[in-house]
């Protein structure tokens, strides 16, 4: 019985083709790095500097707010890779002047998607606020925070158009260094406009607000210097006032970037719904949310760059037709990202006061978090599963299924469950709060159980539509 299960745990660890560990480890590390300054370190001080101010409400109001925008951040980034491939495709080709034609089409059409979203945004933020059944008070505070942060969300759109076009044509760390200025501006803003240090004015709440908008304003200033005074400037022949614009390339744009923003926004719109549905549970279910949201973004971290990583591993062994090397990379991931966010996992179930209290400074939402963090560890980790498995698909070409699995699995599985779920009467807080959450971790297993069907088919197709326009 024990050669038994010890030659099972081997067969686990080792499967034949593909990477071995230690090179794939040499990959996770800088995206660990990455994402932990893109995705942790600033939201994270942020939610540090609200805190202090000592207001659950504020709290609760930062933390539902920046939720809900995730959404139009994942509907800039998934514009940003229709840019890269249309644009891409002419630089593979030696076609500079026509990739540089097409950035510029497709950052018009970027922008103008970007200004219409600012200005909506900006005009229904009391709806948003009432929305997420947010108090009098609150509503007193969300509104300017929401308008403030709508103005911000339109320089989000710009700077990831611009990025976009530097991603398309091989340039990943110019972005990497701008937006780690643009992460430093932030928190330095961020702190000088919360507590009004040094001479500036205390703004409270609204001094994050401003911060990003600093964040993503100097972010777009310096990208857009950066173009005009270095080589690619006249390589690319840029011009964003003279060239006339394509509708044939914009097209091609929205055909490449609407199925990855739909999948994208689709996620974050199950989220943005989750907010709500805690934040009409009162205030303390909204912070309390929040505070377990960024110990599961922190636990996620390894997951994300796994992510990215078994992306274009996926992608350069499908046009070879390697299925061998693809799955035993999978697996490799799987089992090495289950391990790193697994401990992650045990060491914040096992003392989650350690975080809690740097964000509940009045000790008043804290028993929440212990208690509903732990609960969940097991349904966070099949979340990991659904993360890596999407990340492969989208390497292999296959987005329409990511697409069609979680928009389906949100519409039909997890909003109708949390109007199931809010008729019932339950006698806490907290275990509503834990079956509301575990109805949205529970649907991610599902789209997982789909996405593993679909890797285990052998016909997968690499999506190569044309896009180069007939004009």
């Amino acid at each position: 019985m024990k050669l038994s299960v010890t030659s099972r745990v081997s067969a686990l660890f080792q499967t034949d083709g593909g990477l071995s560990y230690s090179r794939i480890l040499r990959y996770f590390y800088p995206e660990c790095i990455t994402a932990l300054i893109i995705y942790f370190l600033p939201y994270c001080i942020d939610c540090y500097f609200i805190c202090n101010l000592k207001s659950t409400n504020l709290y609760a109001v930062s933390g539902i707010v920046d939720n809900f925008l995730t959404m139009f951040l994942k509907a800039a980034e998934g514009l940003s890779i229709g840019t890269v491939i249309v644009a891409g495709y002419h630089n593979g080709l030696k076609e500079y002047k026509k990739a540089g034609e097409a950035f510029v089409d497709a950052f018009w059409t970027v922008i103008g998607v970007g200004a219409l979203v600012s200005v909506t945004l900006y005009f229904m933020v009391s709806a948003i606020c009432h929305f997420n059944n947010f108090s009098p008070d609150m509503i007193d505070q969300g509104i300017p925070y929401l308008q403030i942060k709508s103005a911000s969300i339109f320089f989000m759109f710009i700077y990831f158009a611009l990025v976009g076009f530097l991603r398309a044509i091989k340039n990943t760390f110019v972005p990497m260094v701008v937006f780690a200025i643009g992460s430093v501006i932030f928190v330095l803003v961020d702190y000088l406009l919360i507590f009004g240090a040094y001479g500036f004015p205390q703004m409270c709440l609204l001094g994050s607000a401003v911060a990003s908008l600093a964040q993503y304003l100097s972010m777009s200033v310096i990208m857009f210097i950066y173009l005009a005074y270095t080589k690619n400037h006249e390589k690319y022949g840029l011009s964003f006032l003279t060239k006339n614009i394509s509708f044939c390339r914009i097209k091609q744009l929205l055909m490449f970037s609407i199925p990855v923003l739909i999948d994208k926004v689709s996620i974050a719109f199950a989220y943005a719904w989750l907010g709500s549905c805690m934040s009409h549970m009162g205030p303390m279910a909204g912070a309390a949310f929040s505070s377990v949201k960024l110990m599961e973004r922190f636990a996620f971290l390894p997951a994300i760059a796994f992510a990215q990583v078994i992306t274009f591993l996926v992608s350069n062994d499908v046009g070879g037709g390697r299925w061998k090397d693809i799955h035993a990379n999978i697996k490799r991931v799987v089992i090495m990202a289950v391990l790193f966010v697994g401990i992650i996992v045990i060491v914040g179930s096992m003392w989650p006061y350690v975080f809690v209290n740097l964000f509940d400074r009045n000790r008043e939402f804290g028993h929440l978090v212990a208690t509903i963090f732990p609960a969940l560890s097991i349904l966070i980790l099949i979340d990991l599963l659904q993360l890596i498995l999407s990340a492969a698909l989208r390497g292999a070409g296959d987005v329409k299924t990511v697409m069609i699995t979680r928009v389906a699995i949100i519409a039909g599985f997890f909003i109708p469950s949390t109007y199931i779920i809010a008729m019932f009467p339950f006698k806490t807080l907290v275990s509503k709060m834990l079956v509301t959450y575990a109805a949205f971790l529970i649907g991610n297993g599902l789209m997982s159980i789909v996405y593993v069907f679909r890797l285990r088919q052998k016909h997968w197709k690499k999506q190569n539509e044309k896009v180069v326009c007939d004009e």
